[in-house]
């Protein structure tokens, strides 16, 4: 496993990154992306502290250590380690930061163990996909790197998106085949941690159409950020290099998001693990049961962010004396039913956890498929409370500067709380305010909501999922019964 120094030096290379308008030369000092780096290397050292070591890696044969994420379950109870291990990442950022490794690494894992899937497809076959999948995650494993993704294409034609069809105006495509890899061009959205990534995963999304339009669409391969022709364009920083105290979330966890436009960049064949086979890329997340180890991860991250935001609800009604309301209390308790509902998911789900068809365990689905469906419904009413309790109060947040000028025993005097001194209700609420109302809470709300896709199409998908049969029977046998 990595250290923080490692990583921060592993992002010092050739990566073309542009941020507000000119080309950064190195994202680690860069304003608005250097503190997420700084806070992600922190996250990469407590793997080595004794404190966290057992919970977060595991044991190899040869007895080093590697990220418990990387682990494939061959039981049960591996998956409850798994669970922990992505649990305590998550708490460490009370689950703001959303693209932690872990993620990709649930991914990758269960592609690795679902690998003989990428030799099924009805495609071309010029290099042993299965053995690249297998060889990729031996080296991420080994050397711990940090992985981001892409999944969409973008659209320049609206009538082609409803024909389940891409824009060859826009969207990455192949441009040539030779003997030693492809050549591939255009655009991709949107990789969340891009520019603090060592490498980038560009896998096709699970909705393309099964069509022959769509094979030069239809491939997925990972290269390292730092590949000739490949270039991120960065949106603003919601990092805007505050006091901590000033920006407690949003000056420690702008992860940062970016669309990757690559110019006829070169893939080797080792890097490829999917090539001109639609149908074999709409089937593989669910077939390798990736989608179900990220799920589990989300769900981990997701249970941490939701008891965040009612440890903040209930801080701020103790503040202002107002947890003794009924009216008050009652809407807190209605994010507590929502954090407990992401609690029973995600227990139900590892509690029946089973073996797939590779010998290997898996959580069970159902519950976790459940949560991925409701938290994006249950993320935007949770912020809604922290706005209604908080009120013009979200507004009235001095900065930090202010209790060190002139009129800071006015600052003093006036903000102080029934239960607060000035100074740490003036704490409380720049947190809260950076939740609910900056522009860092405006995009966790943004992600919370199509962190899996539009949610319309992830409760259709969720209906064909659902085994409906045995309740339909119950019904035609009561219909049916004389009795």
């Amino acid at each position: 496993m990595r250290t923080g120094d490692e990583y921060l030096i592993s992002l010092r290379d050739q990566r073309e990154v542009w941020h507000r308008g000119r080309q950064v030369n190195d994202v680690t000092a860069e304003p608005g992306m250097a503190r997420g780096a700084r806070t992600l290397a922190l996250f990469l050292d407590r793997q080595h502290s004794a404190e966290w070591a057992d919970r977060l890696s595991f044991r190899e044969t040869n007895g080093s250590r590697s990220a418990m994420s990387f682990l494939i379950p061959k039981s049960a109870e591996d998956v409850r380690r798994r669970g922990i291990a992505c649990y305590e990442w998550a708490k460490w950022s009370n689950g703001m930061f959303g693209r932690t490794p872990d993620y990709k690494n649930a991914s990758l894992m269960a592609f690795a163990a679902a690998a003989d899937f990428l030799n099924s497809g009805t495609g071309p076959t010029p290099t042993d996909f299965s053995a690249n999948m297998r060889a990729y995650y031996e080296k991420a494993r080994r050397e711990d790197l940090v992985l981001t993704h892409t999944l969409v294409n973008p659209q320049f034609s609206a009538e082609r998106l409803k024909q389940g069809l891409s824009s060859p105006e826009v969207a990455l495509h192949l441009v040539e085949e030779k003997s030693d890899g492809i050549v591939v061009s255009g655009a991709r959205l949107l990789a969340t941690l891009g520019p603090l990534a060592n490498d980038i995963e560009v896998f096709p999304s699970t909705l393309l159409k099964a069509a022959p339009e769509n094979i030069p669409y239809a491939f997925a391969f990972t290269l390292p950020v730092a590949t000739n022709g490949m270039r991120m364009l960065c949106r603003d920083s919601y990092d805007e290099n505050k006091p901590l105290f000033d920006a407690p979330l949003s000056g420690r966890f702008e992860e940062m998001d970016a669309v990757v436009i690559f110019d006829n960049v070169f893939v080797p064949w080792h890097r490829v693990f999917m090539y001109k086979d639609p149908q074999l890329c709409n089937r593989a997340f669910a077939q390798t049961n990736a989608v179900i180890h990220m799920m589990h991860q989300v769900a981990c991250a997701k249970l941490a962010k939701a008891e965040f935001i009612v440890g903040l609800l209930c801080a701020m009604a103790h503040a202002s004396d107002k947890d003794k309301d009924a009216q008050v209390k009652g809407r807190i308790a209605e994010v507590m039913w929502m954090t407990e509902t992401v609690r029973a998911l995600l227990f139900s789900a590892e509690m029946q956890a089973e073996p797939d068809r590779y010998g290997n365990y898996i959580p069970k689905r159902q519950p976790l498929d459940t949560c991925r469906n409701l938290f994006p419904r249950f993320y935007p009413q949770m912020i809604e409370a922290i706005q209604m309790l908080g009120s013009s109060s979200l507004m009235a947040t001095p900065a930090e500067a202010d209790f060190n000028n002139p009129i800071a025993a006015a600052v003093e005097k006036y903000f102080e709380l029934t239960n607060s001194s000035s100074r740490d209700r003036v704490a409380l609420f720049r947190l809260a305010h950076d939740l609910s109302v900056s522009g860092f809470g405006g995009r966790q709300v943004l992600y919370e909501r199509f962190f899996f896709g539009p949610q319309e199409i992830m409760a259709s998908i969720y209906y064909d999922l659902y085994e409906k049969q045995p309740f339909m029977e119950r019904v035609e046998q009561l219909i049916g019964s004389s009795g």
